[in-house]
């Protein structure tokens, strides 16, 4: 019996099963990923940030009223 044989003979709650042990997964992947990529917030603003700060005449600087705001340029 080949595996997409068996993939379709399964019942419809080992595929609800299935599923939502691919989602628990997914989610606390995320998590993870948050939680590590929140501990380096500054290094990577600052990274993406670096060209338009290389480019701004004289001694101005960017001001944010939103730390999100920064990534919306118009």
């Amino acid at each position: 019996m080949s595996a997409s044989e068996k993939f379709e003979q399964q019942p419809l709650t080992s595929h609800l099963a299935e599923l939502r042990s691919c989602l628990m997964i997914s989610l606390a992947a995320v998590l993870v990923a948050f939680v590590l990529l929140s501990t380096v917030t500054e290094e990577l603003s600052a990274w993406f940030l670096k060209p338009l700060l290389r480019v701004l005449p004289g001694q101005q600087s960017l001001i944010f009223t939103s730390y999100q705001a920064g990534f919306f340029f118009t």
